[in-house]
């Protein structure tokens, strides 16, 4: 059985949809039982994915035109300052943009690299 290794765009959006689902999970249990457990744990991880776009779009490689990365930058300081509200004051109904921010990028990756893949493949 082959593994499929995900790559570029792909991967990108694979782990944003990680990272909504963990938030959608945490939401949940926040919601019903109080525990603020999984919601750290979720939060830790989508603020490393954010932290990791963030370094790249620094890099001086990064092929996105300006604007882009401005957008992208003002993106990150939000999530990011959303985050640390959710960390010190918990309330579920505040955990759904950050839940909607990745599912609606990764979903953007996925439209923007559906095409290329079937290009490559039909080849």
């Amino acid at each position: 059985m082959e593994k499929e290794t995900l790559t570029g765009r792909d991967l990108e959006a694979s782990v944003l949809l990680k990272a909504a689902q963990k938030l959608f999970e945490a939401r949940h249990r926040l919601a019903s039982e109080k525990d603020v457990s999984a919601l750290d744990e979720a939060l830790r991880y989508n603020q490393r994915i954010w932290t990791l776009f963030q370094s790249e779009l620094g890099e001086p490689t990064n092929p996105l035109p300006q604007p882009i990365k401005e957008n992208l930058l003002a993106l990150i300081g939000f999530i990011d300052r959303r985050t640390f509200a959710l960390m010190s004051d918990p309330s579920p109904a505040r955990i759904d943009v950050l839940i909607e921010i990745n599912r609606n990028i990764a979903s953007g990756l996925q439209a923007r690299s559906g095409p290329v893949l079937a290009q490559e493949t039909s080849g």
